[in-house]
């Protein structure tokens, strides 16, 4: 175990796991969905992506990543992105699945 992985939760870091070209650039990442992280979707949702090999990105829009850090939860909610490759098969994944939901 590397020092900088101690700690960590997941295989390694999302750059690892996220494919890249056939130059070995980083692909584009697609907007999947939505949701909110008060109850803990967000996590549900991106742990059952990861669990299917899809590699997921957060962003907390507006001042969402400041809330996360200072109250451990971000108002605004949180978007999530996958590799555009994987994008068809992530929204399969979540289908049935409440995103966009309102925040």
């Amino acid at each position: 175990m590397n020092k900088e992985d101690w700690g960590r939760a997941g295989s390694g870091l999302v750059s690892d796991r996220w494919p890249k070209d056939e130059a070995g650039q980083t692909e584009e990442p697609a907007f999947l969905c939505s949701r909110g992280n008060t109850d803990m979707s967000d996590e549900l949702t991106v742990n059952m992506l990861e669990a299917y090999g899809i590699p997921c990105l957060r962003s907390y829009p507006g001042d969402g990543g400041f809330g996360r850090v200072i109250m451990g939860a971000s108002g605004t909610g949180v978007d999530i992105f996958v590799p555009k490759s994987m994008l068809e098969e992530a929204t399969m994944l979540i289908e049935g699945e409440n995103c966009d939901e309102e925040l």
